[in-house]
């Protein structure tokens, strides 16, 4: 793939050398990151470039992007293959999406499902762009890292990914996957979004009590953070949150990565979060300015994910009183416009990650976004049938426009196919448990 990145960089270099280009970011974490990494790659290249950050790649944006300049998407557009061959330029992807439609002749890409590698996150990939581009580009490694983490990538690093990590000087240690690693324990507890921990999420008492019953003291009028830990503290918290946690499918220890961000050390989850947050509350532009490392958007962020907080605590406490439509190994969780679309998504990650279902169960969140319905599907735990074919396989019977992978997918749906579309999807959970049963 490494050489595939080289040739692929050599043409773009050819074809934009007096063309502008237009870049196209996915507004998730790993778009954003992806988005960042090569603005500053092609600023250093004296490119002229503009930045258009979507929510979903839908067939009618593609047919206004104008064809005098030269395309590049990233962390989107393998499964928009066929209305991309339409267009009269030159297109270049960048992205780690399952594909599987044609590659059309106007199209470079670079996917590791197109070389049968290990996963990498578009982050990584425009990184390693951006490294062909320049050794000089080694310094925006970290934001590769915060997307592998944001993909949640982080726990099978392969070869190229370590790379990455090493580029970016990342500091790895072992412990309970909490966050930030880098804050006083008793509130990273408090506010865990890592994974709930029953009587202590959200419960200031629980808190105080659960680390008095690990034997985990105050330090100076202040709990220690979490790195601040000795082996026998973090041996006794990670009994403790055993205790608490029994649900097989839910991760409690992995890597923590810390790297230099803003000239201090953070946690790599936490910088992924708040990015996350900032493009679901539809500030993208803040969410990429704070990558491209201006303090002055380090406020406006801490705001915003403050504010994104108590918007997932309304949600989770909607979904947590609503009519639910549930079966054998699935839920559907139809919101309609009582959650945001932006942070349906995020929701539905939550609940997969919590202690609620067992592994295995298909979560589905919707809520509607002007006249379609946003769908995100997720699976508790990490095995399960493959969530982008079900989703692939209802929008050919309704229509609409479907993409993810096989743990996480999502589609988008004319509102006025509601009602269809939820029989449909039923009918197929119903049937596909059947023959995952069978």
């Amino acid at each position: 793939m490494l050489k595939s990145i080289d040739n692929f960089t050599k043409n773009f270099l050819k074809d934009t050398e007096n063309k502008d280009i237009i870049i196209i970011n996915h507004h998730d974490t790993d778009g954003i990151t992806s988005a960042a990494i090569i603005i500053k790659a092609l600023q250093r290249k004296n490119r002229i470039f503009s930045v258009k950050t979507v929510k979903n790649l839908e067939s009618d944006f593609i047919e206004e992007l104008p064809e005098d300049k030269i395309l590049l998407f990233v962390d989107l557009a393998s499964g928009s293959l066929n209305y991309l061959e339409k267009k009269n330029t030159q297109i270049y992807i960048l992205d780690h999406h399952e594909m599987h439609q044609k590659i059309p002749q106007n199209v470079k890409i670079i996917n590791p499902h197109i070389f049968k590698e290990e996963p990498v996150c578009s982050a990584g990939l425009c990184y390693l762009f951006a490294k062909s581009l320049s050794d000089k580009n080694k310094d925006l490694a970290s934001l590769g890292v915060i997307g592998m983490v944001g993909d949640m990538l982080d726990q099978e690093v392969g070869k190229l990914n370590n790379d990455i990590l090493n580029d970016a000087e990342v500091s790895i240690k072992k412990g309970p996957l909490l966050y930030p690693a880098t804050r006083p324990l008793d509130k990273v507890l408090e506010f865990s979004s890592g994974f709930y921990i029953p009587g202590v999420t959200g419960s200031r008492k629980g808190v105080i009590n659960f680390l008095r019953e690990a034997g985990i003291e105050k330090l100076r009028n202040n709990y220690k953070t979490l790195i601040e830990l000795s082996e026998e503290e973090m041996s006794r918290l990670i009994t403790a949150l055993m205790i608490r946690i029994t649900k097989k499918n839910v991760n409690i220890i992995g890597n923590i990565y810390l790297l230099k961000f803003f000239n201090k050390i953070e946690d790599a989850r936490e910088l992924s979060a708040t990015i996350n947050a900032c493009s679901r509350m539809d500030k993208s532009d803040i969410a990429i300015s704070f990558c491209l490392g201006n303090k002055k958007s380090t406020k406006d962020v801490e705001e915003i994910y403050t504010n994104y907080k108590q918007h997932l605590v309304s949600a989770l406490d909607f979904i947590a009183n609503m009519k639910k439509t549930e079966g054998k190994e699935y839920i559907i969780i139809n919101a309609k416009d009582k959650i945001k679309d932006t942070i349906i998504g995020t929701v539905t990650s939550i609940l997969s990650n919590s202690q609620v279902y067992d592994e295995g169960t298909v979560i589905v969140g919707i809520a509607y976004v002007g006249d379609k319905l946003k769908v995100s599907a997720r699976i508790a735990g990490r095995n399960g049938r493959n969530l982008r074919e079900l989703m692939a396989s209802v929008i050919n019977e309704v229509g609409g426009e479907a993409g993810g992978h096989h743990l996480a997918a999502g589609c988008l749906i004319s509102k006025e196919k509601e009602k269809e579309f939820l029989k449909v999807l039923q009918q197929k959970l119903e049937v596909s448990t059947i023959k995952v049963s069978a």
